[in-house]
């Protein structure tokens, strides 16, 4: 059952990670995502997903301490860029997203893309700062079936989370079944497929129906299937919207349909072009 915004699951023994988040990828930093962090916050939202490639942490942290959000109420995640992942960087970067954070842990601490040339020594670093509680969870984004199956050779504790590109046009269910089968919490990225679920006439007619919008429709699909999700917006009515999803309920039938709705058309990279690439593709370095 779908109750509110403050709706958790386990990832894992004793960390409760709230279904719904709000992300945060290309929100500027300063005004334009501290803003967006304020708005959230202020409707309940407490997942806040960024990454060290969005060059916001600061201003992520920032708003989160002067917000008056006790820290335990706040479910903090970033992410491990690629050139920085080896044993001993990935420990070097954990520390700067922290510093810039200004928090003492974090909640989840995620691989942002597979590079296999690194996996294991990024994972036992992984590992190591699971051990320490400086994260009280770890995981993995964009990780296929075949890179799960990789990392579960040496893994001595396997991802909590997979978070990676989900929407009505890209479903991924071999993923979707290899997340299940190992206990990993599915995480949609692009939930809202950049603004063109309203593209989709399906979507928009369900929506009619139960006086929503197409994002909620899709959103709530998300939900019902048990996944987990973090649509970003730096606009406090859509940051509101996206909120509002407790008050209907899918039907068998909406759902079935929505589900026939894939047709494998991914947003963004796909993940093992990425790693053939050496992991870092100029279309997504970071910044200087």
């Amino acid at each position: 059952m779908l109750h509110s915004l403050a709706d958790t699951v386990q990832i894992a023994p004793g960390v409760e990670m709230p279904r719904l988040g709000l992300g945060t990828y290309k929100a500027d930093a300063g005004v334009d995502v501290e803003r967006e962090v304020e708005y959230g916050l202020a409707h309940g939202y407490r997942l806040i997903d960024t990454a060290s490639l969005y060059h916001n942490e600061e201003s992520v942290g920032r708003k989160l301490r002067e917000s008056g959000v006790a820290r335990g109420d706040v479910f903090v995640t970033t992410k491990l860029w690629n050139s920085d992942q080896g044993f001993e960087p990935t420990l070097a970067a954990f520390d700067v997203s922290l510093a810039k954070l200004g928090l003492d842990y974090l909640d989840l601490y995620l691989v942002h893309w597979p590079y296999p040339a690194h996996m294991r020594e990024t994972w036992r670093a992984m590992e190591q700062l699971l051990a320490s509680g400086r994260t009280r969870a770890i995981g993995v984004c964009n990780f296929l079936p075949h890179h799960l199956e990789d990392l579960a050779e040496f893994a001595t504790v396997m991802p909590a989370v997979d978070q990676f590109e989900f929407h009505p046009r890209l479903q991924q269910p071999e993923l979707q079944v290899a997340c299940r089968e190992r206990g990993i919490t599915v995480q949609a990225w692009a939930p809202l497929m950049r603004g063109h679920v309203n593209d989709i006439p399906l979507l928009v007619a369900i929506a009619e129906e139960h006086n929503k919008t197409a994002a909620q429709v899709s959103l709530r699909w998300i939900l019902q299937l048990g996944h987990t999700t973090i649509p970003k917006s730096v606009h406090e009515n859509r940051i509101t919207e996206n909120a509002d999803l407790y008050d209907f309920e899918l039907s068998v039938d909406e759902m079935a349909a929505i589900n026939e709705l894939d047709t494998g058309h991914r947003l963004g990279p796909d993940p093992d072009v990425f790693a053939a690439s050496g992991g870092v593709p100029s279309s997504l370095k970071p910044k200087e």
